[in-house]
């Protein structure tokens, strides 16, 4: 083991050992004041692409039910100000660096700023996240929800069990009865701009003609999420024969790497609103469950996430035609009819 995971376990047994015994929300159900909710802190401390476009959906909720309220982000790296800079709720995000040991004045000065607000709600999104129940104790404000597992919010709702939707229905039980409501949660979404689909509609046709239809589909995933090329292969050779009339684009990793050793036409970007542009501009997004499925999903294209190793009832694509897919209980064939059934939404 290098010297730096062993610096990051460390941190993370400290940050564990701080946190014993931080996080239970003080509050009754139906508690908060709704009307004299402004300021909003939103605590999730990880750099993950995919963890951090999952909290679009509560940022919606909470710009719907606090209608003209501030919302400050507590989240780490350098992704938040291009994912949501189209969210005009949101007003400031505080980073901490990806790195600590190697950014150490930076890092303990992102802590401080958590002082420098008081906020009328400060929600710690994923429980079991030590840093992000220290945060949330750390901050100054009046009601505070750490989203405990509560059975009763699981019985009512099976689909609370998704990273994106659990903090959404978290929240709705500590709103008055009156506000209580069973409406879809949000969709995962980054609110692309008129133009920046256009500008995605125009990659999109440098590279594949116009007369067509596009599929896009996402080789790569980390560690045991992969799937092999002999699997790709044998998927893109079905996909080609099941769709003639489509044209089929892969989108490419930061790594630059192919399943496919590059046979389809390829996209590659590390301006990740622009990927996301550019899938919004085709009929379907295939890949496995990644950073690149969240952001397809985001796109509010249909997104078919592919799980085998990872629970997918926790980080699955969702709303407009967006699901997952057990490729274990799940064969080629039959994917081909579910990307049928995902392009006539």
């Amino acid at each position: 083991m290098n010297i730096g995971r062993r610096i990051n376990d460390a941190r993370r047994f400290v940050m564990h050992r701080v946190a014993e015994g931080i996080g239970k929300t003080n509050l009754s159900k139906g508690a908060i004041d709704s009307n004299q909710v402004r300021r909003v802190l939103i605590s999730r401390p990880n750099h993950r692409l995919g963890n951090q476009l999952l909290l679009t959906p509560l940022i919606q909720e909470l710009t719907e039910r606090f209608p003209g309220c501030k919302i400050d982000l507590f989240v780490k790296g350098s992704a938040g100000p291009i994912i949501f800079q189209n969210y005009t709720s949101v007003d400031r995000i505080m980073k901490l660096e990806r790195k600590p040991f190697n950014h150490l004045f930076n890092y303990l000065k992102g802590w401080t700023q958590l002082q420098k607000s008081t906020y009328d709600l400060v929600i710690n999104v994923v429980h079991n996240s030590s840093s992000g129940r220290i945060a949330a104790q750390f901050a100054r404000g009046r009601f505070k929800l750490f989203c405990e597992e509560d059975p009763s919010i699981l019985e009512k709702h099976p689909d609370a069990i998704h990273m994106a939707k659990y903090p959404v229905y978290y929240l709705r039980n500590y709103l008055p009865a009156a506000s209580a409501d069973d409406r879809p949660v949000p969709r995962v979404d980054m609110k692309l701009s008129a133009e920046e689909l256009k500008i995605g509609a125009a990659k999109l046709h440098e590279i594949v003609p116009n007369t067509k239809k596009s599929i896009s589909i996402f080789t790569f995933a980390t560690g045991d999420k992969m799937f092999g090329t002999d699997w790709w292969e044998k998927f893109y050779t079905a996909l080609l024969n099941a769709f003639p009339d489509h044209n089929i684009v892969e989108v490419l990793p930061v790594e630059n790497v192919s399943q496919l050793n590059f046979k389809a036409p390829s996209y590659y970007s590390k301006d990740i609103r622009e990927i996301s542009a550019f899938i919004a501009n085709t009929e379907v997004f295939i890949g496995a469950d990644s950073g690149m499925m969240h952001l397809a999903s985001a796109s509010l294209s249909p997104t078919l996430g592919l799980f085998a190793v990872t629970k997918s009832d926790v980080y699955a694509p969702y709303g407009g035609g967006s699901r997952a897919i057990n490729t274990e209980q799940t064969s080629i064939d039959d994917l081909i009819q579910l990307i049928r059934g995902a392009i006539k939404q």
